[in-house]
């Protein structure tokens, strides 16, 4: 008897995790929440809140002056991975491993912010829209790309169409994702998890509103695990 789809892609996703520091990282957080904070206590107070609602990793992003003190402050939080997110040069890659960050991911790709966070034994992410960039990925031995914006780039038929083409690669789509739709996400095997940032969105931060940041963390992995993961 075949196994089911289900079971296929699921055996598919253990075999790459047991292969690859990254899917295994990607394989144990199936919602990477894009964090982006003003200070390093608010970046505490979401990592708490996230693990609260079952999420053990974020990516902090570099989009405000206090992102590498927040990755250095939300290290005391237990049970929380954190990695650095929207790095674009090589500076920010030191800054971000001299934080503690535990991954780098850009929006984009750049050859040298790869070999930079690789040189340093830490997870590389970068965005790749489109099978050229993928290909230059591949080069330098990533097999796991962000797909960024994932909403105006074609979504799930997207990356069901680059995936034929490269068999084997992970995809982490961020950009447009959200509650509503990641389940529509999620059921595709080649996507090892998706980003987002609506359960810690800048005005749930700003207002402190820690228990609405864990509500959404915990719906958001509960629709993960009905989709398997």
């Amino acid at each position: 008897m075949q196994p089911s789809r289900e079971t296929s892609g699921a055996t598919e996703r253990d075999e790459a995790a047991a292969k690859s520091p990254l899917a295994a990282l990607l394989a144990a957080n199936p919602v990477v929440p894009v964090v982006v904070v003003d200070s390093a206590e608010d970046g505490v107070n979401v990592g708490k809140a996230l693990v609260a609602g079952g999420i053990t990793t974020a990516e902090v992003t570099f989009r405000t002056a206090a992102g590498a003190d927040a990755i250095r402050a939300m290290q005391e939080v237990e049970g929380l991975t954190v990695g650095a997110g929207t790095v674009i040069n090589t500076a920010q890659v030191e800054a971000a491993v001299a934080a503690g960050a535990k991954y780098i991911v850009s929006p984009g790709f750049s050859a040298d912010v790869v070999r930079a966070t690789l040189d340093a034994g830490i997870i590389s992410l970068p965005a790749c829209s489109d099978a050229s960039w993928i290909m230059a990925a591949l080069e330098l031995g990533i097999d796991t790309v962000k797909f960024f914006p994932a909403s105006i780039n074609g979504g799930v038929p997207a990356i069901k169409a680059l995936s034929a083409a490269f068999p084997g690669l992970g995809f982490v789509p961020t950009g447009g994702v959200n509650a509503d739709n990641l389940a529509e996400y999620l059921s595709v095997d080649v996507i090892r998890a998706c980003g987002g940032s609506w359960m810690v969105k800048k005005d749930l931060v700003v207002a402190g509103d820690w228990e609405q940041i864990t509500r959404l963390s915990a719906q958001a992995i509960q629709i993960a695990k009905e989709c398997g993961r």
